[in-house]
């Protein structure tokens, strides 16, 4: 926990040093440190939903393909010489 706590803090000063070096502003800056990170949390939600029901889509494909050996039959040592 205090690695991400620590990465939080660093991103946050890494986002107001590079909007306040674009921009020159205090209140820019302030403003997109914190509602960049707002915005990306909520974004992360919604892409965690639909990842889930991609992979769940995926699902019964890699589980039938995961049940065949690679390869050809030589390969998988069911063929012997």
């Amino acid at each position: 926990m205090a690695k991400t706590l620590t990465f939080g803090i660093m991103h946050l000063g890494i986002a107001f040093s590079v909007t306040y070096a674009l921009t020159g502003s205090l209140a820019v800056s302030g403003a997109v440190t914190f509602i960049e990170p707002a915005v990306n949390t909520v974004a992360h939600y919604f892409f965690d939903k639909y990842w889930d029901k991609r992979q769940h889509r995926q699902a019964p494909a890699s589980r039938d393909s995961a049940a065949a050996p690679a390869g050809n039959v030589a390969e998988a040592g069911l063929v012997s010489a």
